[in-house]
């Protein structure tokens, strides 16, 4: 059972991080102005995709593991909303990534303020994926 307590840490631990991110760090951006606003979250947004792209993958496989050993399916719902970030991220958030990490600091605008505003409704949704997977894993814990 130790890979299930450390599934729901690694999905704890990815939520922490997506809910920071959503609550504290990128509305603080969002008061820079346009050209800092960008500076600021090129490097952010790359150190943060390695950690929790790395959490979301090692909670997955610990979820998948937990519950083939337990034979328990409500482990594999945690796994799925864990790893469906995966997804969610390639398909629908990478293109707005693309699009401004293309945009130089200082051809920084109006336009690409809009697209970062964009990028932190999209970035709940991961938020909201994180939440729901440790409680899927806390679920299948209590019983």
């Amino acid at each position: 059972m130790f890979a299930g307590h450390l599934a729901l840490v690694f999905a704890a631990a990815f939520a922490g991080a997506a809910f920071y991110i959503n609550f504290a760090e990128h509305p603080a951006r969002l008061r820079l102005d346009d050209r800092n606003l960008l500076k600021q979250w090129k490097p952010s947004y790359s150190a943060g995709y390695t950690m929790q792209a790395t959490l979301a993958v090692a909670s997955a496989m610990l979820g998948l593991i937990t519950a083939w050993m337990t034979q328990d399916w409500r482990w594999i719902v945690g796994a799925m909303l864990i790893f469906a970030n995966w997804p969610f991220t390639l398909i629908v958030i990478m293109p707005t990534n693309h699009k401004l990490k293309a945009i130089a600091e200082n051809d920084a605008g109006p336009h690409s303020r809009a697209m970062l505003e964009t990028w932190g409704q999209l970035h709940a949704v991961r938020t909201a994926l994180g939440v729901a997977a440790t409680l899927a894993y806390l679920w299948a814990l209590a019983l």
